[in-house]
């Protein structure tokens, strides 16, 4: 498990771009997986701040996936 003191979203979808599965723990956010290259949320961590959070980290992913193609 990756723990991230400060929340960046970009480099935290480096990371995830990376490693494709494993665990992640943002200080100030909580726990997050991450499988197949995106981030999903836990069950036990449905909130509004980590559904921003997954979409956030996830739309960064979408960004370097895309800029890689072309």
């Amino acid at each position: 498990m990756k723990i991230f003191k400060k929340y960046s979203p970009q480099h935290i979808a480096r990371y995830v771009k990376a490693f494709f599965k494993g665990r992640l723990y943002i200080e100030g956010r909580g726990a997050y997986l991450f499988d197949y290259g995106k981030v999903v949320m836990l069950e036990q961590y449905r909130t509004s701040k980590h559904r921003q959070t997954v979409a956030e980290i996830n739309r960064c992913i979408e960004n370097f996936n895309h800029h890689d193609a072309a």
